[in-house]
């Protein structure tokens, strides 16, 4: 477990990963402490990977004129489990890209899945455990429970949040305006942390 050493903690949960008191994600997110650093998802989480959902330009008037910037947003997860989605803004791409990456893991969770289809009850984790649905803006996102073998029915961009999550057969419905990639990805988001308040 390669600890960055150019990495200084600065938040208490920072200190228990860097002098190795936390071993695990799961640990740190039991801890109670809020996560506000990057590099301990690096640290506990060495295997994450992360996609660029959509990159777009959005312009703000100043009394200097217009300024332009680039707002990202980005994707992170371990295709086990865990899952995160982030939005960096910056006026070049390349350090956007890196803020919307960092936000990303700085809002990981654990999905909680399962085997919530009547069609199959093979008991394994390979979807959700019930129907959960999330929205963000016009967009609303419900996950239904697939027999295993169904695959990911979803538009691209849940596609993609749902692959890094580790979740391999699911339906899923939209409604409203899932050409908002930020919306759509956030809906599916939202609708995955609903798992973490089921009981098992």
């Amino acid at each position: 477990m390669g600890i960055n050493v150019d990495w200084t903690p600065r938040t208490r949960l920072g200190k228990l990963v860097a002098e190795g008191e936390i071993t695990s994600l799961d640990e740190a997110i039991a801890s109670g402490l809020p996560l506000k650093e990057a590099e301990i998802v690096d640290i506990l989480l060495p295997d994450l990977k992360d996609e660029v959902l959509e990159i777009s330009m959005v312009q703000r008037m100043t009394d200097s004129g217009r300024r332009m910037k680039f707002r990202v947003t980005a994707v992170v997860g371990n295709e086990d489990g865990y899952v995160g989605i982030g939005v960096g803004k910056a006026s070049q791409v390349a350090p956007a890209i890196q803020k919307a990456i960092n936000n990303a893991k700085i809002n990981i969770f654990k999905v909680q899945r399962g085997c919530g289809s009547w069609e199959c009850g093979c008991g394994g984790d390979h979807s959700v455990p019930l129907k959960v649905t999330g929205s963000a803006g016009s967009v609303r996102v419900t996950l239904i429970p697939g027999p295993k073998g169904l695959g990911l029915v979803a538009g691209d961009v849940a596609k993609k949040v749902l692959e890094l999550a580790g979740i391999k057969d699911v339906w899923t419905f939209t409604r409203g305006q899932t050409k908002t990639t930020i919306n759509f990805a956030k809906a599916t988001f939202e609708a995955l942390k609903k798992t973490m308040y089921i009981k098992r």
